[in-house]
Protein backbone atom coordinates (compact mmCIF):
# COMPACT_ATOMS: atom_id res chain seq x y z
CA UNK A 1 0.00 0.00 0.00
CA UNK A 2 1.87 3.36 -0.87
CA UNK A 3 1.71 5.92 1.62
CA UNK A 4 -0.29 9.15 1.35
CA UNK A 5 1.85 11.84 1.44
CA UNK A 6 1.13 13.24 5.18
CA UNK A 7 0.09 16.89 3.29
CA UNK A 8 -2.75 14.71 1.95
CA UNK A 9 -3.38 12.44 5.49
CA UNK A 10 -6.54 13.62 7.48
CA UNK A 11 -4.84 13.74 10.66
CA UNK A 12 -2.11 15.67 9.61
CA UNK A 13 -4.23 18.26 7.26
CA UNK A 14 -6.75 18.92 9.84
CA UNK A 15 -4.38 19.70 12.69
CA UNK A 16 -2.31 21.75 10.06
CA UNK A 17 -5.30 24.02 9.65
CA UNK A 18 -6.61 24.08 12.69
CA UNK A 19 -2.87 25.00 13.98
CA UNK A 20 -3.24 27.89 11.15
CA UNK A 21 -6.60 29.46 12.07
CA UNK A 22 -5.94 29.53 15.93
CA UNK A 23 -1.99 31.51 14.64
CA UNK A 24 -3.69 33.94 12.36
CA UNK A 25 -6.87 34.54 15.21
CA UNK A 26 -3.79 34.65 18.25
CA UNK A 27 -2.32 37.61 15.29
CA UNK A 28 -5.93 39.25 15.72
CA UNK A 29 -6.27 38.74 18.78
CA UNK A 30 -3.52 40.79 20.35
CA UNK A 31 -5.43 43.93 19.76
CA UNK A 32 -7.51 42.68 22.85
CA UNK A 33 -4.37 41.99 25.59
CA UNK A 34 -5.51 38.38 25.48
CA UNK A 35 -3.27 35.27 25.12
CA UNK A 36 -3.99 32.03 23.51
CA UNK A 37 -4.94 30.39 27.42
CA UNK A 38 -7.38 33.02 27.84
CA UNK A 39 -9.20 33.33 25.14
CA UNK A 40 -9.65 29.65 24.95
CA UNK A 41 -10.92 29.87 28.34
CA UNK A 42 -13.46 32.66 27.29
CA UNK A 43 -14.42 30.82 24.53
CA UNK A 44 -15.56 27.64 25.86
CA UNK A 45 -16.83 29.05 29.33
CA UNK A 46 -19.10 31.06 27.35
CA UNK A 47 -20.33 26.99 25.39
CA UNK A 48 -20.66 25.74 28.87
CA UNK A 49 -21.40 28.53 31.58
CA UNK A 50 -21.67 27.12 34.80
CA UNK A 51 -19.30 24.07 34.36
CA UNK A 52 -16.88 23.01 36.67
CA UNK A 53 -13.13 23.57 36.95
CA UNK A 54 -11.97 19.88 36.32
CA UNK A 55 -14.63 19.60 33.57
CA UNK A 56 -13.44 22.20 31.66
CA UNK A 57 -10.08 21.68 32.35
CA UNK A 58 -10.56 18.37 30.36
CA UNK A 59 -12.51 20.11 27.98
CA UNK A 60 -9.60 22.46 27.40
CA UNK A 61 -7.35 18.92 27.52
CA UNK A 62 -4.94 20.97 30.09
CA UNK A 63 -3.52 20.44 33.80
CA UNK A 64 -6.35 21.08 36.37
CA UNK A 65 -3.63 23.88 38.22
CA UNK A 66 -2.58 25.56 34.93
CA UNK A 67 -6.61 26.48 34.51
CA UNK A 68 -6.75 27.68 38.18
CA UNK A 69 -3.91 30.31 37.47
CA UNK A 70 -5.63 31.16 34.40
CA UNK A 71 -8.87 31.59 35.90
CA UNK A 72 -6.72 33.41 38.64
CA UNK A 73 -5.76 36.05 35.96
CA UNK A 74 -9.05 36.34 34.47
CA UNK A 75 -11.11 36.77 38.00
CA UNK A 76 -8.58 39.55 38.75
CA UNK A 77 -9.90 41.08 35.67
CA UNK A 78 -12.95 40.75 36.72
CA UNK A 79 -14.08 38.70 33.79
CA UNK A 80 -14.84 35.20 35.18
CA UNK A 81 -16.47 34.63 38.28
CA UNK A 82 -16.37 31.19 40.86
CA UNK A 83 -19.45 30.31 42.53
CA UNK A 84 -19.94 27.16 45.16
CA UNK A 85 -21.11 24.32 43.57
CA UNK A 86 -25.01 23.25 45.92
CA UNK A 87 -24.22 19.41 45.02
CA UNK A 88 -20.20 19.43 45.99
CA UNK A 89 -19.10 21.69 48.68
CA UNK A 90 -15.46 21.36 47.29
CA UNK A 91 -16.23 22.10 43.45
CA UNK A 92 -16.41 25.59 42.19
CA UNK A 93 -18.59 26.28 38.75
CA UNK A 94 -17.65 29.03 36.68
CA UNK A 95 -19.63 32.00 34.89
CA UNK A 96 -18.73 35.00 32.48
CA UNK A 97 -19.15 38.19 34.10
CA UNK A 98 -20.54 41.51 32.28
CA UNK A 99 -17.23 42.85 32.16
CA UNK A 100 -16.05 39.57 29.53
CA UNK A 101 -19.44 40.05 26.94
CA UNK A 102 -18.06 42.42 24.94
CA UNK A 103 -14.70 40.96 24.78
CA UNK A 104 -16.54 38.01 23.17
CA UNK A 105 -18.27 40.04 20.88
CA UNK A 106 -14.81 41.07 19.62
CA UNK A 107 -13.16 37.57 19.68
CA UNK A 108 -16.44 36.31 17.63
CA UNK A 109 -15.62 39.33 15.27
CA UNK A 110 -11.93 37.96 14.90
CA UNK A 111 -12.88 34.87 14.45
CA UNK A 112 -15.70 35.81 11.59
CA UNK A 113 -12.59 37.46 9.51
CA UNK A 114 -10.15 34.56 10.29
CA UNK A 115 -13.43 31.92 9.11
CA UNK A 116 -13.63 34.40 6.22
CA UNK A 117 -10.08 34.53 5.22
CA UNK A 118 -9.38 30.44 5.27
CA UNK A 119 -12.54 30.05 3.27
CA UNK A 120 -11.71 32.50 0.47
CA UNK A 121 -12.14 31.18 -2.82
CA UNK A 122 -14.90 28.52 -1.46
CA UNK A 123 -18.55 29.21 -2.73
CA UNK A 124 -21.71 28.62 -0.13
CA UNK A 125 -22.12 25.20 -1.32
CA UNK A 126 -18.47 23.97 -0.53
CA UNK A 127 -18.33 25.60 2.40
CA UNK A 128 -21.90 24.05 3.73
CA UNK A 129 -20.58 20.60 2.27
CA UNK A 130 -16.90 21.30 4.55
CA UNK A 131 -19.52 21.88 7.74
CA UNK A 132 -21.16 18.98 7.25
CA UNK A 133 -18.75 17.06 6.36
CA UNK A 134 -16.35 17.40 9.40
CA UNK A 135 -19.67 17.35 11.58
CA UNK A 136 -19.91 13.84 10.18
CA UNK A 137 -16.51 12.97 10.94
CA UNK A 138 -17.16 14.36 14.53
CA UNK A 139 -20.33 12.51 15.17
CA UNK A 140 -18.25 9.33 14.07
CA UNK A 141 -15.14 9.72 16.24
CA UNK A 142 -17.78 11.13 18.88
CA UNK A 143 -20.07 7.33 19.29
CA UNK A 144 -16.83 5.52 19.12
CA UNK A 145 -15.90 3.14 22.37
CA UNK A 146 -12.82 5.16 24.18
CA UNK A 147 -10.73 2.97 24.71
CA UNK A 148 -8.65 0.95 21.68
CA UNK A 149 -8.82 -2.24 20.94
CA UNK A 150 -5.61 -4.35 20.05
CA UNK A 151 -6.48 -4.12 16.96
CA UNK A 152 -6.32 -0.30 16.56
CA UNK A 153 -3.15 -0.26 18.18
CA UNK A 154 -1.89 -2.63 15.86
CA UNK A 155 -3.59 -1.09 12.59
CA UNK A 156 -2.17 2.07 13.68
CA UNK A 157 2.02 1.03 14.36
CA UNK A 158 1.36 -1.07 10.66
CA UNK A 159 -0.07 2.26 9.06
CA UNK A 160 -3.11 0.26 7.93
CA UNK A 161 -6.49 2.75 9.02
Amino acid sequence: MPSESLDRNLGFLLHDVARLLRKRFDQRARTLGLTRAQWSVLAHLARNEGINQAALAETLEIEPITLVRLLDRLEAAEWVERRPDPNDRRARLLYLKDKAHPVLEQMRALGAVTREEAMAGLSDAARRQLIETLLAIKANLSTQTVGETEEEIRRARHGRW
